[in-house]
């Protein structure tokens, strides 16, 4: 790899680019400080594009990792995001990185504009113009769906006016369809070095298209609660094309590597915990029905299967009961318990995006910065009475809340937000080996689901989209072999949702389950309710298609798109998000007291970004014109245009 500053002049455009990641322009430089209009390829402004949007580690750890993987529950709270949580220093790193993204692709197509009027074009020009469109309203909806009012025609050197967040939904759904239409497949001239610098397809036109479609697919189905009717007419139009990202092959997708720039993995930093969320594990547990002690024979040493499968618990097992050790007001139905073995069953994909702590032999271990010996393994629970007992987590697989905990964490020396104690994310997403997925193909079927759930004009019907979403899902992460029985199962998760399509019962009101005294081993019986998610239909269903659509869509989309998660919650409400933890109150989310943390409300999640200060500074009119659009005030709490309100 190379690293070049070349000063490239054209018509109308003087900057400076710093090349990076794959490029070389070794050929086109003849005078190193000086390219002319013809030297100049647009595609090269793309790459740098979509190479910053990888995010580098900086960025990655702000807004990945703090924002949307809090915002998104993919991850246990460390208190920020989810418990709304903001810090302006981050956004407006981030803020400064998305504009220079935006600037970057809005050169790519000025650059593509110009060479074809003035006769410099390649043959492949228009299509590099096309893709950049594309590209650019993806950008446009990241930007849009984090802080809401946005620029459509921002960042190209002048402030400029903002658009309330339904001019930029227009604008995109126009961009995206006029893109996508101008694509032409029959287009051909690349060397391997132009095809090289589109870091997600390689200029392969067709799988632009795909992605073009998809989009529009997602960003259709964003509208579903605020303008179903507009919703439905663009949603239609795009999958009727039956061009849209279907298999994993297609997946728009950018290789990471090692490193400080823009390709570092977006969760490669050593600190980042990124324990498994409570969320999340509530969904895992008992869905699918896939047992444990089928997935722990598979690929260990031998002996070491047996000492693993011998910490699986009873289907009715609930954990060790700890009163004073967890948070008391949280509507989470498992606070107070510690999973100190591993669940009966557990989704097929939880042990494969996760570790169990003490898991050393396993691939997917970070040895490297997590390894602990076995007695370190061996931690304290305390009593208010001084006393104490010993919990080993080893093979074991619990998780808890966030929120305030008042001094309940002072006497819980497990759940201290530390990944040697509980699973983590596992060491095939912190190594930037990986690939990361802006689009997955699992998304797109997951969509058609909702799609003709809701009554709107499908390829196919919603049951086998969400069944082919599903095993596209289980395919990624390398369990398909379960897939039939996987589909089949009526087992109810924590959170009353079962797997299959057409079992619609709900689960009732709770389930008797037996818990242990850590002190004495003594076995009891408690009735644990399941959660009323009542931002949902009042919370009077955990189980109908709608659920288990969005429910098999965030794990799907787990880690890599924690922004959609948190986007799917915002529109719906769904899945259930249990309530941060109020023992103290929580600045940030003054709706969420003792006396109502039972309930679930908007107020209680956070809904957006605010716009960082240099905004507010440097462009007072831009940022009241901001503001103004949003239709509530620049903070945590006010919902997005497309966002449920109540």
């Amino acid at each position: 790899m190379k690293n070049k500053k070349i000063k490239i002049i054209i018509p109308l455009v003087a900057i400076t680019l710093m090349t990076s990641g794959c490029n070389d322009f070794d050929e086109i430089n003849k005078d190193p400080n000086a390219a002319t209009a013809e030297q100049v390829l647009p595609e090269y402004f793309l790459n740098q594009s979509i190479l910053g949007a990888q995010m580098n580690p900086d960025t990655a750890e702000r807004s990945f990792i703090l924002y949307w993987k809090d915002a998104g529950r993919q991850q246990a709270s460390d208190g920020f995001a989810d418990s709304g949580g903001y810090n302006d220093g981050w956004t407006l790193n981030y803020w400064n990185d998305l504009a220079s993204w935006l600037k970057n692709v809005n050169l790519a197509i000025t650059i593509g504009e110009e060479k074809a009027e003035n006769g410099t074009a390649t043959a492949y020009n228009e299509n590099v113009i096309q893709i950049s469109r594309i590209w650019r309203a993806y950008l446009l909806s990241e930007l849009s769906d984090n802080f809401g009012s946005a620029p459509i025609e921002g960042f190209q050197g002048v402030n400029p006016d903002f658009n309330s967040q339904k001019e930029v939904y227009d604008y995109l759904f126009e961009e995206l369809k006029d893109a996508v239409s101008k694509i032409d497949v029959s287009l051909v001239g690349m060397d391997s070095k132009s095809a090289d610098v589109d870091l997600a397809y390689q200029m392969d036109w067709n799988k632009w298209i795909r992605y073009g479609n998809s989009m529009r697919m997602r960003l259709a189905m964003r509208l579903s609660e605020v303008d179903p009717a507009k919703a439905k007419a663009e949603f239609e139009e795009a999958a009727a094309t039956n061009k849209f990202i279907s298999i994993n092959d297609e997946n728009f997708a950018v290789v990471e590597q090692d490193g400080w720039d823009g390709l570092t993995g977006v969760m490669s930093r050593s600190w980042n915990e990124q324990i498994l969320s409570e969320t999340l594990n509530n969904m895992f547990i008992g869905l699918g029905g896939i047992k444990s002690e089928d997935q722990q024979r598979i690929g260990r040493p031998e002996g070491e299967d047996d000492v693993v499968i011998s910490r699986i618990k009873p289907e009715n097992y609930i954990g060790l009961k700890f009163t004073d050790q967890y948070p008391k007001y949280t509507n989470d139905p498992y606070v107070g318990y510690f999973l100190d073995g591993l669940p009966y069953s557990i989704d097929p994909r939880a042990y494969k995006m996760f570790y169990m702590p003490g898991d050393f032999s396993n691939a997917n271990f970070p040895t490297s910065w997590f390894l602990t010996t076995d007695d370190q393994l061996l931690r304290k629970m305390r009593f208010p009475d001084k006393s104490e007992v010993v919990v080993d987590t080893k093979y074991t697989w619990s998780t808890y809340p966030g929120g305030n905990w008042d001094t309940a964490s002072s006497l819980n020396d497990i759940s201290t937000w530390d990944p040697r104690y509980a699973p983590a994310i596992g060491w095939q997403y912190r190594n930037s080996t990986n690939k990361r997925v802006f689009f997955g193909s699992w998304e797109s079927f997951f969509l058609i689901a909702e799609a003709a759930v809701r009554g709107w004009a499908t390829p196919m019907p919603a049951e086998a989209a969400y069944n082919q979403g599903i095993k596209l899902s289980l395919d990624y992460n390398g369990v398909g072999e379960f897939y039939d029985d996987y589909i089949a199962s009526e087992d109810y998760n924590r959170v009353g949702t079962s797997v299959k399509f057409s079992h619609i019962a709900e689960a009732g009101s709770s389930r008797v389950m037996q818990y242990k005294d850590p002190k004495t081993g003594t076995l009891s019986n408690v009735t644990i309710n399941y959660p009323k998610n009542t931002i949902y239909k009042n919370g009077s269903v955990n189980n109908d298609h709608l659920t288990k659509i969005i429910t098999q869509k965030f794990i799907a989309n787990t880690p890599w798109l924690p922004l959609e998660t948190w986007s799917d919650q915002r529109r719906l409400g769904l899945p259930f998000f249990e309530n941060p933890a109020v023992d103290q109150p929580l600045p940030n989310l003054p709706n969420i007291t003792k006396a109502n943390y039972m309930t679930n409300s908007v107020k209680n999640f956070p809904q957006r970004i605010p716009y960082p200060s240099s905004l507010r500074n440097s462009d007072p009119k831009g940022y009241q014109q901001a503001v103004d659009l949003l239709e509530g005030p620049d903070e945590v709490l006010t919902p997005l245009w497309w966002a449920k309100k109540q």
